[in-house]
C-alpha cells in the first residue's frame, strides 16, 4: 500500500521560541516549501521574554532576528554582596507579544493557532478533531520532556511587568541582583527596564526541584519594589517559567528515547546548561534547518542531533560548575560562586554566556581560592545521578 502523499514539507508542532524562528526563518528564505506551524494558544510565543547578549550571535544573526527585538541596552549590571559591577556589551530583549505579532504576519496561512495535537510522529501530527496530517517531517517543539536520562537542577521564576508610579532610576538592565535574602538557594532579581517608568522584575531561584511557591515569589516581587522605594500603580503583565540546569547525562539515551523524532527547542536539550538562555540555539538551529536541501524526517533528525551533540560536547564544563553550584556548599552559600565569578574579566564573562570559553577561560574559573570547600568541590565535580547516568561528559 502506498503511503500518503505529504500535505506539507515541514509541519512544526508547538509555536514556541524554536519553532516560531524556524518557521520564520523558512518563510523568508525559502517561500516556495510548504510549511505549517501549529499552535494550542491564540498566539504563538506564550508569556515570555527572551534576552540575549550581542555577542552571543554574529553581526548577521542579530541582523535578522533585529526586527523583533523589543528593546536593546549598550551595557548591563549585576550586584552580589560584596561586588557591584557594570559590563560593556549589548543586551537586549524580545516580548512574546512582538515576536507573535511579527512572525505571525509573515507567515499568513502557514499558521493554525487554536489546535490541539492528540498525537504525532516523525511524519504525521493527529489533531483532536480527529485530523491527520502529513509531512515530509515533524519536528516536536512542545516545551522539555521529562527525561530519565538527565540528571537537573531547575531555575525557577516568576516575573511581573510593572508600572510604577516615578520613575524607577535605572540604567541599564540588572541581570543579577544577588543581595537579596536567598531563601535556602542561589536567589536573584532581574531587572529590565523596559521605559522610564516600566520595568519587568523577575524573581529568580537556582533550586534542586521544579516545584515553586507563587505566592511566595509575588511577595518577594511586592517587598523588592517597596524596599527600592517604587510605588507600583499596576502589574502590566506576569509570567512565570521552571528552567532545567543540567548537570550529568546520557546524550545517546536522550536522543535514541525519541525514537527517530526530530525535536527542537528544550525538547531537544538545546539551551545554555548553567543560564537556561535558549535563544541563541534557537537561532542556530534554525539557521542550520532552513539550510538541509533533504527535510525528510531521517534527513531533520539527523541534522538535528549532530546540532544537539555538538553543543553537548561543548558544554562539558558548564555542566562541572553546575555540580558544583549546586552539590557543594551548602544552598544560601551558593551565590558566593556566581560573585566570584563576576570579578573575571569581562571578556570571559561574555564568551561564558556565549557558551564559548576557551582553555585558558577554563583554568581562569577554576583558578585561586574557591568560593566553596575544597573537598566539597572535588566531589561534586565527580558526583553523577544516583540512577547512575552514563557519560556525564
Amino acid at each position: 500500500m502506498d503511503k500518503p502523499a505529504p500535505d506539507y514539507d515541514l509541519v512544526l508542532a508547538g509555536g514556541g521560541l524554536a519553532n516560531g524562528l524556524l518557521a520564520w526563518r523558512l518563510r523568508t528564505l525559502r517561500p516556495e516549501l510548504r510549511i505549517l506551524l501549529l499552535e494550542s494558544e491564540e498566539h504563538i510565543g506564550g508569556n515570555h521574554t527572551w534576552s540575549f547578549h550581542d555577542s552571543d550571535l554574529t553581526p548577521a544573526q542579530r541582523a535578522w532576528l533585529a526586527p523583533l527585538v523589543s528593546c536593546r541596552w549598550p551595557r548591563y549590571e549585576v550586584s552580589f554582596p560584596d561586588l557591584a559591577r557594570t559590563l560593556e556589551g549589548g543586551y537586549a530583549s524580545i516580548a512574546s507579544s512582538d515576536f507573535a505579532r511579527t512572525i505571525e504576519a509573515a507567515l499568513g496561512p502557514a499558521l493554525l493557532t487554536r489546535v490541539r495535537i492528540a498525537a504525532l510522529g516523525p511524519t504525521w501530527v493527529e489533531l483532536a478533531d480527529g485530523v491527520t496530517i502529513h509531512a515530509g517531517a515533524v519536528i516536536d517543539g512542545r516545551g522539555m520532556r521529562a527525561s530519565s536520562r538527565l540528571s537537573l537542577g531547575y531555575q525557577t521564576f516568576l516575573g511581573q511587568e510593572l508600572r510604577l508610579r516615578a520613575p524607577h532610576g535605572l540604567h541599564a538592565p540588572v541581570i543579577m541582583d544577588a543581595t537579596v535574602e536567598q531563601q535556602g538557594g542561589y536567589r536573584f532579581v532581574y531587572l529590565l527596564p523596559f521605559g522610564p517608568d516600566r520595568v519587568l522584575v523577575e524573581d529568580t531561584h537556582y533550586v534542586d526541584g521544579p516545584g515553586w511557591e507563587p505566592e511566595r515569589l509575588r511577595t518577594n516581587i511586592a517587598a523588592y519594589a517597596a524596599a527600592r522605594g517604587w510605588e507600583v500603580a499596576d502589574v502590566l503583565r506576569e509570567e512565570h517559567g521552571s528552567l532545567p540546569i543540567v548537570l550529568a547525562g546520557d546524550f545517546d539515551g536522550f536522543w535514541a528515547d525519541l525514537n527517530g523524532q526530530p525535536a527542537s527547542g528544550l525538547r531537544a536539550g538545546l539551551f545554555h546548561p548553567t543560564t537556561g538562555y535558549s535563544l541563541p540555539h534557537a537561532v542556530r538551529l534554525a539557521e542550520r534547518v532552513a539550510a538541509l536541501a533533504d527535510l525528510s524526517a531521517p534527513a531533520v533528525f539527523a541534522a538535528i542531533r549532530d546540532e544537539a551533540r555538538r553543543e553537548w560536547q561543548g558544554q562539558r564544563f558548564f555542566r562541572l560548575l553546575n555540580r558544583m553550584l549546586f552539590l557543594a556548599g551548602r544552598p544560601e552559600q551558593r551565590w558566593r560562586v556566581m560573585q566570584r565569578f563576576y570579578r573575571l574579566p569581562a571578556p570571559l564573562i561574555a564568551r561564558f554566556y556565549a557558551g564559548r570559553l576557551h582553555l585558558r577561560d577554563k583554568a581562569r574559573v577554576l583558578s585561586g581560592k574557591p568560593p566553596v570547600p575544597v573537598a566539597q568541590a572535588l566531589a561534586a565535580a565527580c558526583k553523577i545521578h544516583p540512577d547512575q547516568i552514563r557519560k556525564t561528559a
